[in-house]
């Protein structure tokens, strides 16, 4: 599969409260979150937290169903 890499606000958007939600359908380690999903910061969804890789750039697989599998992060 091919590795494609996104700048982080290409696929999350950074609500006015400082939390981010994906803009389509993501997966990070085997766990799937939506549009309308809301990251904290501080708190881990999938192992991960994403506001502590806030603009770096993101290692994506594009799954067949359109999802975007979240492999890693650029620094």
């Amino acid at each position: 599969m091919q590795t494609i890499r996104y700048k982080f606000l290409d696929i999350f958007q950074e609500l006015i409260d400082g939390s981010l939600s994906p803009k389509s359908q993501i997966e990070i380690n085997g766990v799937s979150f939506g549009p309308g999903v809301i990251f904290q910061k501080g708190v881990a969804f999938g192992g991960v937290d994403f506001h502590l890789y806030k603009y770096f750039d993101i290692a994506t697989e594009k799954l067949s169903d359109g999802t975007l599998r979240i492999i890693g992060f650029y620094k």
